[in-house]
């Protein structure tokens, strides 16, 4: 289960972790069965934000401290600058200085590539990875960003495979009669789905992560608005253990 934290409150509050209630945490998570993937922070004024990065920062403390592998986040972005500038200058100075913090502590730094972010399309997470080349730093892949955008998500994971340290399972489904009418410039012809209810090859994403030696979560991310939130789960959940293999 992937856990959003925040400054101003979250379902694990970060400093009570760090002030020595993590083994109490960790023992109800025992109890109900409930392991956490990751620990999530997502801010698009991160690069702006001293006091976001070092909350961040104490977000890979309380990963370290609660034994969860991975600490979630985006790529942000910064009024007036190209991303591609941005990746080599702020994205660069920030990301460096968290990921040698994360390594550290022996936890990865997950980027979601959440499209209105830095790391929009394969070329921007070329420039990031070239920016900051520690393997801690790596992304939190979803694949329905990429989908809308006629972006091969497939090739995507074969080309950033080793930085994939965690994902979102996420569909999209494209309307096509909508975008006949409208074009890709406007909205409305593209929604998020359940997994298994858009247009993604899920069984072909599958193999395409095993190939690449992924070998971790998939976190159900709910954001289909046919679905309430626990029939969301249970529906993907039930389609996805249906080609995992």
């Amino acid at each position: 289960m992937e856990v959003p934290v925040s400054p101003r409150g979250g379902q694990i509050d970060i400093g009570e972790v760090l002030k020595g209630k993590a083994g109490k945490i960790r023992g109800l998570l025992k109890e109900n069965g409930i392991a956490i993937s990751s620990l999530a922070f997502y801010s698009m004024t991160i690069l702006d934000s001293a006091e976001e990065q070092d909350f961040f920062r104490k977000t890979i403390d309380a990963c370290s401290t609660l034994e969860v592998d991975v600490a979630c986040t985006i790529a942000g972005a910064v009024r007036g600058k190209g991303k591609r500038q941005t990746l080599k200058e702020d994205f660069a100075e920030v990301f460096s200085n968290l990921a040698d913090h994360a390594k550290a502590n022996g936890v990865k730094i997950a980027l979601e590539n959440y499209f209105a972010t830095l790391l929009q399309g394969l070329d921007h997470f070329r420039i990031a990875f070239e920016s900051v080349p520690n393997e801690t730093l790596g992304l939190n892949f979803d694949p329905s960003h990429l989908f809308w955008q006629q972006i091969d998500y497939l090739e995507a994971v074969h080309m950033f495979g080793k930085r994939i340290h965690h994902t979102h399972a996420k569909d999209t489904e494209v309307l096509n009669f909508k975008l006949r009418k409208v074009g890709v410039l406007d909205e409305g012809w593209w929604r998020y789905r359940i997994p298994g209810r858009g247009g993604i090859d899920w069984k072909a994403y599958v193999t395409a992560l095993k190939e690449v030696g992924y070998d971790s979560v998939l976190s159900i991310e709910h954001e289909d608005p046919f679905f309430g939130p626990e029939a969301g789960f249970l529906d993907g959940k039930r389609f996805l253990e249906s080609i995992i293999y």
